[in-house]
């Protein structure tokens, strides 16, 4: 499909998300809306002049000290937090498996609803703590170069996998606060990248409200700015995401001509450059100083060359896109269709770029021990299951 043909309304896909409450039994808070969790609380039996500090309450418990137990919540009368005991669960995804890579990168499996499983992963840096997460089980974009894109798309996550996430890691980090002790300003978890398993703008509402709730000051807290999602190009909700989630804007390109890109990233047969491009110079939050990365994953012979470093350049300038531009080193995975571009091709990319007047950081390949880099996650479960000539066979070999 073309752009000129493609659809303006909202993308969804025909994909499961398991509704936030189950038939029979109490309502997971973990997820909700804060008007989400007011309606909850009112159709509990809170009178509706106390619901909306109530809701206050309850949200510092759970996103402020990370409490799970209504009986902790000691500054609500004894009966109230029996009222949400009975009504309510506080109700995270489970750790299966925590990994620990020679750097410092931590990976977990996390199990969710219906015994599916995610990965995500946490990198420590000098300045910075790095959380990626994902947004659906499985993927159905089938990037060529991409591990998790040859495992199937299974359904969407819910808001309360995605926030569960961010709080599962902040509990291995020991980062909750501790009430009377005095207040650490520093972040172990300081950025979330909505880079993990899956498409967000195929997950719009669902991300859109984990993130409200990370971003929510009374919580988490994490600024908009310290948040980043990546997509492959779901040209239609680009502008929703600076109009409801109002984050940093990332975008999986790799290639500088749709033949190349095609075969990259299939989403632009549907979606092509010029329609992306169109998009990205239009996006509200575009600005020097909230620049969007373009990220570029350096692929041995298919889009290393210096014409295509120059046709990126051409490219953004252009549409006027404030741009930095993200190098990737390939990561391999088992049956990978490619092989990493060389340090020396890809320092040469990076100075064309840099003497055009753009930041070109080489990203440094993180937990490749573990298989946690950049494209390699897949679920351990359905990595066990496959033979590396049937991922081979996935990815077209």
């Amino acid at each position: 499909m073309t752009a000129e043909n493609a659809p303006s309304a909202p993308i969804t896909q025909d994909v499961l998300t398991l509704p936030r409450k189950l038939p029979e039994g109490p309502v997971n808070l973990v997820g909700l809306t804060r008007d989400q969790m007011q309606a909850a609380l009112i159709a509990a039996g809170t009178p509706d002049k106390q619901a909306r500090m109530r809701v206050n309450q309850v949200w510092q418990w759970i996103y402020h000290w990370g409490v799970r137990d209504f009986a902790a919540m000691t500054n609500l009368a004894k009966d109230y937090r029996a009222l949400l005991a009975s009504n309510f669960v506080i109700a995270l995804p489970e750790i299966v498996t925590k990994q620990v890579s020679e750097d410092g990168t931590r990976k977990y499996l996390v199990r969710i609803a219906g015994g599916h499983e995610v990965e995500i992963v946490y990198i420590p840096e000098e300045d910075r703590g790095t959380l990626c997460i994902s947004s659906q089980v499985g993927c159905t974009l089938t990037c060529s170069f991409c591990h998790t894109g040859t495992q199937k798309l299974v359904r969407n996550l819910t808001a309360a996998e995605i926030i569960g996430q961010v709080m599962l890691a902040r509990d291995d980090l020991g980062e909750w606060p501790v009430p009377g002790a005095p207040k650490d300003e520093t972040r172990l978890l300081s950025n979330i990248v909505l880079m993990g398993m899956g498409e967000p703008l195929y997950n719009f509402d669902n991300v859109r409200d984990a993130m409200k709730i990370a971003m929510d000051p009374e919580g988490i807290s994490l600024s908009r700015r310290r948040i980043t999602l990546s997509t492959s190009g779901v040209v239609p909700e680009i502008a929703r995401t600076a109009d409801e989630i109002g984050c940093m804007l990332a975008i999986s390109f790799h290639a500088t001509t749709d033949e190349v890109r095609d075969k990259l990233v299939p989403i632009n047969k549907r979606w092509n450059i010029d329609a992306l491009m169109t998009a990205l110079a239009s996006y509200p939050n575009a600005s020097n100083s909230e620049r969007i990365t373009f990220e570029y994953v350096m692929l041995n012979g298919v889009n290393d060359t210096d014409a295509d470093a120059h046709r990126l350049i051409a490219l953004i300038r252009k549409y006027n896109v404030p741009a930095k531009i993200n190098l990737i080193p390939f990561n391999e995975w088992p049956g990978a269709p490619y092989t990493r571009s060389s340090n020396n091709r890809i320092r040469a990319f990076a100075d064309i770029i840099y003497k055009a007047g753009y930041a070109s950081p080489i990203r440094t390949p993180r937990g490749e021990d573990i298989m946690a880099a950049c494209g390699q996650l897949k679920s351990a479960t359905e990595r066990a299951r496959k033979s590396r000539a049937q991922i081979a066979s996935e990815a077209g070999l």
